[in-house]
């Protein structure tokens, strides 16, 4: 057999659920053998002593080149996003395919995938479904199904994105027809548009008023509405981006009665807090994502949900509006009341160093924990774990080699993103990575972009193991055809 075309030597590699001082032999992109004094002659070899070796990250929630209602598109585009997400340790995305009011899906999916392909990095699409009309689900659906997307968005809440029960209830049963994950964004559409309002009428604009009108009671109703539906048709679902423990709670309930349930949440609710967005002027607007980043006391609460596994990912949502100019944040004008503020923020590189440093490095995960959350189980839900999210034989060589000692304070210019900001900026953080090796070849060293454009793949999926239903429907009623 032949040789090593790469060889990470003496690193100590996160693997099994465990961290052993070894080697990791590459060849033709895959990890071939994960032992000790691996052989090397005619291998590119890559020091790795003093570094933990890392499966690169797999960042299933981010907003890339996302074309908007308005005719608009998301700044980030796919080969920024590369270059952000290299710098961060990530080597694999999950972006989203929109679907517009009145508009199908097949044409949006094709012009993504052409998109992506411009990019460095593997990609794959969740389909947002926002109209499902018989023609999207019964004819257009499927052919994107066969293209190899696995999983379908869900919005309870945003104009001109929000479904109705009725509506939702639609796309949970297309997916169990074809064996796909839904993802749902939870906040109460109806009960945030009352607040808004009452707020205007009072004369509440600043961006810090985003956080009033929607507290955590409105994200707690639709998630336990969304599990609710989802039982009711017997259909796995994962609620995105949780904001903290009063929410996670109505996914911890669901998951002891059984139910395949899963949580995420990201950055912005571990050390972002509402307060960050009463700031001076406009500055608030950078802060300004959905759900609402909560008070300070509420962060212990999500860790140790991420501890019991409640939460079992820890995604970046990136988002990306600029501050300056009109485009962004500002393209309502810079006084423009807080409901006119595009929301999201940017946090692609960040992700990885943000958990690490206030996860691993502060003791409150351990970094079997800090993997499984970052990469090995965003894999298994998205049905990529065949490929990605884990140092082991016979999957993609998708390394990160981390410096847990290293000191960095955040900075734009770190993020390597299109937008001008990063809401983390001047936080310490403590781990760093320093190499991001993506299916065997360096993408990026200490910094600087070593993939060529156009090296990403697309990464088609199947139907997964946790996508399937369990069988279980109440009074055994089945209103949808059962799974081939």
């Amino acid at each position: 057999m032949a040789g090593y075309e790469l060889v990470v030597r003496g690193g100590m590699v996160a693997a099994g659920g465990g961290v052993r001082r070894c080697d990791v032999g590459v060849r033709g992109g895959r990890i071939a053998a994960v032992g000790e004094e691996l052989p090397v002659e005619g291998a590119r070899i890559v020091e790795a002593d003093g570094l933990l070796v890392l499966p690169g990250g797999v960042d299933t929630h981010c907003h890339i080149e996302e074309p908007q209602s308005d005719g608009s598109i998301h700044e980030e585009s796919f080969t920024t996003a590369s270059h952000s997400a290299f710098a961060g340790g990530t080597t694999t995305l999950v972006c989203f395919t929109p679907q517009f009011k009145g508009g199908g899906i097949l044409e949006q999916h094709r012009a993504n995938r052409e998109r992506a392909a411009r990019g460095m990095i593997d990609h794959s699409f969740h389909q947002v479904i926002t109209d499902p009309t018989p023609a999207v689900m019964d004819t257009e659906l499927p052919q994107v199904v066969a293209d190899g997307v696995a999983s379908l968005k869900a919005f309870l809440t945003y104009d001109p994105l929000h479904l109705t029960d009725a509506e939702f209830l639609r796309v949970l049963l297309a997916a169990r027809r074809h064996g796909l994950m839904v993802h749902v964004h939870c906040e109460n559409h109806d009960a945030i548009h009352w607040r808004q309002q009452a707020l205007l009428a009072a004369g509440m604009t600043a961006p810090k008023y985003h956080a009033w009108a929607r507290p955590p009671v409105v994200e707690r109703e639709a998630t336990h509405r969304a599990i609710a539906l989802a039982e009711l048709v017997d259909q796995p679902v994962q609620v995105f981006h949780v904001s903290c423990a009063e929410v996670a709670e109505e996914i911890a309930h669901a998951q002891a009665r059984g139910l395949k349930v899963w949580g995420e949440t990201c950055p912005q609710y571990l050390v972002l807090t509402a307060e960050d967005m009463d700031r001076p002027g406009f500055e608030g607007a950078k802060f300004i994502c959905s759900p609402a980043p909560r008070q300070a006391g509420e962060h212990e609460g999500t860790w140790e949900m991420l501890r019991r596994g409640t939460l079992s990912v820890v995604s970046s949502d990136h988002c990306g509006f600029s501050f300056g100019g009109d485009r962004g944040k500002a393209r309502n004008g810079r006084d423009a009341s807080f409901d006119a503020i595009p929301n999201g923020i940017p946090g692609l590189a960040a992700r990885l160093p943000i958990l690490f440093s206030e996860g691993v490095s502060k003791g409150r995960i351990d970094l079997a924990r800090f993997v499984a959350l970052t990469a090995t189980e965003p894999a298994r839900i998205a049905g990529l774990s065949h490929r990605k999210g884990a140092i082991a034989p016979g999957l993609d060589a998708d390394l990160v080699l981390w410096d847990p000692a290293k000191e960095v304070t955040l900075t734009n210019a770190l993020m390597q993103h299109a937008i001008d900001y990063t809401p983390y900026e001047g936080l310490a953080v403590k781990g760093w990575p320093v190499m991001t090796i993506a299916r065997g070849e360096v993408a990026m060293e200490q910094g600087r972009m070593l993939a060529p454009p156009g090296s990403g793949r697309w990464l088609p999926r199947d139907a997964s193991e946790t996508a399937r239903p369990l069988g279980r429907l109440p009074d055994g009623f089945e209103a949808a055809p059962p799974l081939p």
